[in-house]
């Protein structure tokens, strides 16, 4: 538990505004799930980028840590893709 008291999360304030314009516009235009998965996506990108060295290593952790990011993101694309009824 002190582990995650004691972690540090840098995510530069460009990419925090790239975000925001993205999922605004989205929302702006009703795409609700597509702003989900800009999230997501981000989200996706930030974990790594904040967990470089516990991922790094081991090949494992890393390709399972994208390896299901990717199956979220297939999983909501077909989801987006299929009507709803």
């Amino acid at each position: 538990m002190e582990m995650l008291y004691s972690v540090e999360v840098i995510i530069p304030i460009s990419q925090i505004a790239l975000l925001l314009l993205i999922s605004t516009l989205a929302l702006l235009f009703g795409r609700v799930k597509m702003a989900l998965l800009i999230n997501y996506v981000f989200t996706l990108y930030w974990g790594f980028l904040a967990n470089e060295g516990f991922l790094a290593g081991s090949t494992f952790n890393t390709v399972s840590y994208f390896g299901f990011g990717f199956l979220v993101i297939i999983l909501a694309l077909i989801g987006f893709f299929t009507a709803a009824e």
